[in-house]
């Protein structure tokens, strides 16, 4: 494949979306001379921002609906990763012939430089941002994209050999691009727990969709996998790369014999006591207080970073310099505002239970550890904001969290709030509102002083908003009139 390939091509694409992903993917098109007619099942006035971004370049749009013929009588489909492969539209042009393409796939053909790419159900975006911020320390080009509301696409006239490149991949986007029987240079798991069960038929599906970071990897290739999760432990069995572990249980991962998993494993980054270590020889990277970011799961996301920057011959200055100075991304575990002397923390990209309780576990912790002068630490001293839409997946566990370690809960209406309503209701009283704006309010009256009210759903967004970022961004909207 060749730029000269798009040209005066008749192109589909299937998605022009609010992320920005279809935008860069039209924009790379155009650029190359496409004949471009892009789709969406959204109208136009729903897509406002992103048809103003498009507005100087020759596109036919079909918006508010999809029509079968563009499908069939076109020369090339390039598909959003959110459309499922059971797509009507997507069997229909398959059956006329229609080569079906993503941005991933099309990118891991074209980048002229190794690729170090990164998934997980939770974690990958901190993890690659923060990777590659560490690696941005040492080497003048790097490049971060993938899954972060951009098309990789659009960064591909930035790249040459000597550049190194950072993609944070999901489960959707390995799969659009599984044809290509392409996997990167170094691949990184940050975890596997339950989700897009509304999308996949079962767990094991979604795992196999993950382990296509790897399926295609050589023997001189890097795997990098978190060894406290268990279930990457038992698949690096059948791993023919190089596998380096880490883990935020250094101790447990000093006695275990690692080739017992695969004849190539070795040691990455692991934490012990108050310090991060790296490697059988234990060499000292830093201590855990030059980490910024909240919370044992980040502690996770940081080792991996850690990994990969050794195998990249990051000093350990320079990574000490990545760590004090990253400072988390929006909508993770995000500090918004203290009024009132209570803080508001928006975790609106938890949209599985999984992480929910993981953004739970790590304020509890921080309240275990800290000298608060204000209330004893073992108070519950959450106020969460969770709910919204399922994906299928349970809520028991979630529940459990909230009912031990949350003072207060409300609950944003949706299909996964009757669900989690259910299970709740004989531990904890149970408010249920429309938007984000009551919301945030009513968390308000609940709170006191050294109070956290916490936004992390747990469930899709579909429904009241369009889509995680536009509900955290509501967030921050109400937090800021309280002012």
């Amino acid at each position: 494949m060749t730029l000269e390939d798009f040209k005066n091509k008749r192109i589909t694409v299937m998605g022009v979306g609010l992320h920005g992903g279809g935008v860069g993917v039209i924009r790379f098109l155009a650029e190359q001379g496409a004949k471009i007619l892009a789709t969406d099942l959204k109208h136009k006035e729903d897509l406002n921002d992103s048809l103003e971004i498009l507005k100087d370049l020759p596109i036919e749009f079909i918006l508010g609906e999809h029509r079968l013929q563009d499908f069939t009588d076109t020369d090339m489909i390039i598909k959003n990763p959110g459309v499922p492969e059971d797509s009507k539209f997507l069997k229909a042009a398959k059956e006329k012939g229609v080569v079906i393409e993503s941005d991933i796939g099309i990118f891991f053909e074209l980048c002229p430089a190794p690729i170090i790419a990164v998934t997980g159900t939770k974690g990958k975006s901190t993890t690659a941002s923060l990777l590659a911020h560490t690696l941005s320390q040492h080497y003048p080009q790097v490049i971060l994209a993938g899954n972060i509301r951009s098309s990789v696409l659009e960064k591909l006239p930035e790249i040459t050999k000597d550049t190194i490149v950072v993609l944070e991949l999901s489960s959707w986007q390995l799969a659009d691009a599984k044809n290509h029987k392409k996997s990167p240079y170094v691949a990184v798991i940050t975890n596997l727990m339950q989700d897009h069960l509304n999308r996949y038929d079962s767990f094991s599906d979604y795992v196999e969709d993950k382990k296509l970071i790897f399926k295609f990897q050589k023997e001189k290739d890097y795997l990098f996998l978190n060894y406290s999760d268990p279930l990457l432990r038992d698949i690096s069995k059948g791993v023919v790369s190089r596998i380096y572990f880490y883990s935020t249980d250094g101790d447990n991962l000093l006695k275990e014999e690692l080739p017992k998993f695969n004849q190539k494993a070795r040691l990455g980054a692991y934490a012990i006591g108050k310090k991060i270590f790296y490697g059988a020889a234990q060499g000292e990277i830093c201590d855990l207080k030059d980490i910024k970011l909240i919370g044992r799961h980040n502690l996770s996301n940081v080792l991996a970073a850690v990994s990969v920057a050794d195998l990249y011959n990051i000093p350990a200055e320079k990574i000490k310099t990545a760590l004090k100075t990253f400072k988390g991304l929006a909508g993770r575990l995000q500090l918004i505002d203290e009024i009132g002397g209570i803080k508001y923390i928006n975790d609106t990209t938890a949209t599985a239970p999984d992480a929910a309780i993981a953004a739970i576990n790590s304020i509890t912790e921080f309240y275990s550890t800290k000298k608060n002068t204000e209330a004893e630490p073992d108070n519950k001293k959450i106020v969460l904001i969770a709910g919204g839409a399922d994906k299928k997946l349970s809520f028991d566990e979630f529940a459990q969290a909230i009912a031990e370690k949350c003072k207060a809960v409300i609950l944003l209406k949706g299909t996964a709030t009757d669900k989690i309503e259910k299970i709740l209701n004989k531990h904890l009283p149970i408010k249920i509102v429309n938007s984000m704006e009551k919301a945030v309010n009513l968390a308000t009256k609940e709170a006191t002083r050294g109070d956290v009210i916490l936004l992390s759903p747990g469930c899709a967004s579909f429904g009241l908003f369009e889509h995680e970022f536009d509900r955290g961004e509501k967030f921050n909207k109400a937090v800021a009139s309280l002012k």
